[in-house]
């Protein structure tokens, strides 16, 4: 039996039933307590689990992230939240150079089994400093495990494993997606990190996307006259190269929209893996689409000329017949 709930709802349950199963998962950030979090992302779980496992804290990133390592490293699990993924930068020594680099330069003897999330993306006319996607920085430090989540489905199945996990992990929802809605399975379930999903079929195209974007290209396939395939990574640390690989060997093309910035953005490490390891599978060099090399305007119609939008996904498409 399934339910249809927001994906911000979707977060919310997720952490719930974490709390629920394991005393040793707590939840602290900015205004997680009455406030609930900046989306609703933790409505409810302070009246229902008490200020001992959830709890505000001061304004302070790297405070908060440090907390989120000391706690980890002394056997607790837990679930420290960033009101924006912008403000990894402000947490940024925790971020960039202590949390993720613990287990490697203890030589394995000590585990981080923490989880950092923060709502990332445009299209709320939050500006410059609070608008970004940020995966391809934290993607491009090895020891996070780097999560997105593109449906309620995702967010929670995601999330539940993120918690569960013993790296650290980031995870990312997007701000635009905190109110749409999605079938959530009644019981219980995780979905595992690091592997990509086929979400719809097709035979001419191969389109990688997530998050905002993945419901953008959908919109995009359905204007061009092309059998669209379209592959959602989930996990972009590690990123799951085979699924995508397999889609592409199918239909000979790729396109790569991510809500990253073109220079050094998402899109062409994955494009350049599969130039490198399946070269010969391809019939149209690869496709890639992402923000304009700018940083996002608090204007709207500025904002939404930036980002990818699903006619020049279309576009990018097309490009390749």
């Amino acid at each position: 039996m399934t339910r249809e709930i927001t994906y911000v709802e979707a977060i919310a349950e997720a952490i719930d039933e974490e709390l629920e199963r394991d005393d040793d998962v707590i939840l602290f950030g900015e205004d997680v307590e009455e406030f609930g979090g900046n989306f609703g992302e933790t409505e409810g779980l302070y009246k229902k689990h008490g200020r001992d496992r959830v709890r505000n804290t001061p304004l302070s990133e790297i405070g908060i992230a440090g907390m989120a390592l000391g706690a980890a490293v002394g056997g607790i699990r837990p679930v420290a939240e960033l009101q924006f993924a912008d403000f990894a930068a402000t947490a940024g020594d925790e971020v960039f150079n202590q949390i993720p680099k613990q287990p490697y330069v203890s030589g394995g003897q000590i585990e981080a089994p923490l989880t950092i999330f923060a709502p990332s993306g445009a299209g709320i006319g939050a500006g410059a400093q609070h608008s970004q996607s940020v995966h391809s920085w934290l993607g491009n430090v090895p020891g996070w495990v780097v999560v997105t989540a593109t449906t309620p489905y995702d967010a929670k199945g995601l999330f539940k494993s993120a918690i569960r996990d013993d790296n650290p992990v980031f995870f990312l929802p997007h701000k635009m997606l905190s109110e749409t809605k999605g079938e959530v399975p009644d019981e219980e379930y995780t979905l595992p990190l690091g592997e990509a999903a086929v979400e719809e079929d097709g035979e001419d195209v191969t389109v990688v996307a997530t998050q905002l974007m993945f419901h953008r290209a959908k919109e995009a396939a359905a204007e061009v006259d092309a059998d669209v395939e379209i592959v959602n990574p989930r996990t972009f640390a590690p990123l799951d190269t085979e699924t995508i690989a397999e889609s592409v060997r199918k239909t000979g093309r790729l396109v790569v929209v991510d809500e990253t910035v073109e220079r050094y953005g998402t899109q062409g490490h994955i494009a350049n893996e599969i130039v490198e390891n399946d070269f010969f599978s391809l019939d149209a060099p690869p496709k890639t689409i992402g923000v304009k090399d700018i940083p996002i305007p608090l204007s709207p119609p500025l904002e939404q000329e930036a980002l990818p939008s699903a006619d020049r996904i279309a576009d990018g498409i097309e490009s390749l017949f």
